[in-house]
């Protein structure tokens, strides 16, 4: 599966915003998305997570996204076909954009656990310049390497 993930304006404003705000600390969150065709996505919203990262890592805690996950769900009519969780978000102020070997591991256990997901997306974000957003993003797939996903808009 090739994966296109489109990132608008206001999503990017978010970003900046929440990174500059946090400073040197990783931050993150889940990620929101309304599928526009088969493997292109729009991330439609996300939660920011300013509480639980420390300067190299960050681990997101669900009851705080869970609730926005509901809240996501019901505004867009519990089209779950169109409109669903697509992945998760974290920055590397001090790091390149790549995911860690701990980044992986975690997406790695998020597609093959417990929770039937079939793929999600890492989006991994850093501030150049205290205004350019630098990403990469990376798409985990149930019985698959992972693989880099394209990203539109940054």
């Amino acid at each position: 599966m090739t994966m296109r993930v489109e990132i608008g304006s206001s999503i990017r404003w978010k970003l900046r915003s929440s990174l500059r705000r946090s400073g040197r600390r990783e931050i993150g969150g889940v990620i929101m998305g309304e599928q526009l065709s088969p493997g292109h996505f729009r991330i439609v919203d996300l939660t920011v997570d300013n509480e639980t990262g420390g300067r190299a890592h960050f681990v997101r805690s669900p009851e705080i996204h869970s609730q926005a996950l509901h809240d996501f769900f019901e505004r867009t009519g519990n089209e779950y076909d169109r409109f669903n969780y697509l992945g998760e978000w974290h920055s590397h102020p001090s790091f390149p954009v790549n995911p860690s070997i701990q980044d992986a591991g975690s997406m790695f256990e998020l597609v093959h656990g417990e929770r039937q997901i079939d793929f999600a997306v890492l989006l991994i974000v850093r501030l150049d310049w205290w205004w350019k957003l630098s990403a990469s993003c990376t798409l985990f797939q149930r019985g698959r390497d992972a693989a880099p996903a394209e990203i539109q808009g940054v």
